[in-house]
């Protein structure tokens, strides 16, 4: 016999694919606290064995971290997300920066040979939201204006491979920039995105290319960690 009857197991399951689905669509954003187990009993109308299943389960996936005492918390949007969020959370930053470093520049050559219409207005409207969000000094409007930009640029090389894996990679990247960034934005360490945009613009694959490779190093090297030969910092 089952440890749990069909009926029950589709209930449970029924219950982790709402609450997935808030994350995924943003409803519960990342880092955002999410109902209480009482809370979510109320909203789901189910019991609180079924609620409490259907939570640990996205947590085992690495969607949900449950903090005792303080409640339960998103922390990537989909399981690989959270694969890759707990397997390289603690991984050297010289070497997140390295893959950043691969994969956006490669996503940048291409959007400069594929881009549209529609991508440079978005690409123009997200600089403008990311230079906004320096303006206001709150560091976590800034972190988030800038992983939108850069998931823009990915977005505009059209590789749905590419965009689905950069996509998966945004938390952690959110989470290195906030490492990086820190609570207060320092003005001495503005860099300036506008001519990676310029470049995509203007159809220059090399300069898109060159422009995207070096972000990701320039906070390193301010730390003197240093970056790759050949990779200069693209920052103003």
């Amino acid at each position: 016999m089952p440890l749990t009857s069909p009926r029950r197991s589709a209930l449970v399951d029924q219950v982790i694919a709402q609450l997935r689905n808030q994350i995924t669509t943003g409803e519960w954003p990342v880092g955002s606290r999410i109902p209480t187990e009482p809370e979510l009993v109320e909203l789901l109308g189910v019991a609180r064995n079924t609620v409490r299943e259907a939570v640990r389960a996205l947590a085992h996936n690495g969607l949900l971290d449950i903090r005792q005492g303080s409640g339960t918390y998103v922390i990537a949007t989909s399981e690989l997300a959270g694969v890759m969020h707990r397997r390289f959370a603690g991984a050297d930053p010289r070497h997140i920066a390295e893959l950043r470093s691969t994969l956006e520049s490669s996503a940048a050559r291409l959007a400069a040979e594929r881009r549209t219409a529609r991508d440079l207005v978005q690409l123009d409207a997200l600089l403008a939201r990311r230079e906004e969000a320096w303006s206001g000094g709150d560091a976590e409007p800034f972190i988030a204006a800038d992983v939108a930009l850069h998931m823009a640029v990915v977005a505009a090389s059209h590789n749905e491979v590419l965009i689905e894996l950069y996509a998966d990679l945004g938390d952690l990247v959110a989470d290195w920039l906030r490492t990086d960034v820190g609570t207060e934005l320092d003005p001495a360490a503005h860099l300036d995105h506008a001519r990676l945009i310029e470049a995509i613009r203007r159809g220059d694959g090399d300069a898109a290319a060159s422009e995207a490779a070096g972000y990701p190093f320039v906070c390193l090297a301010e730390e003197g960690r240093g970056r790759p030969a050949g990779v200069t910092a693209a920052g103003g």
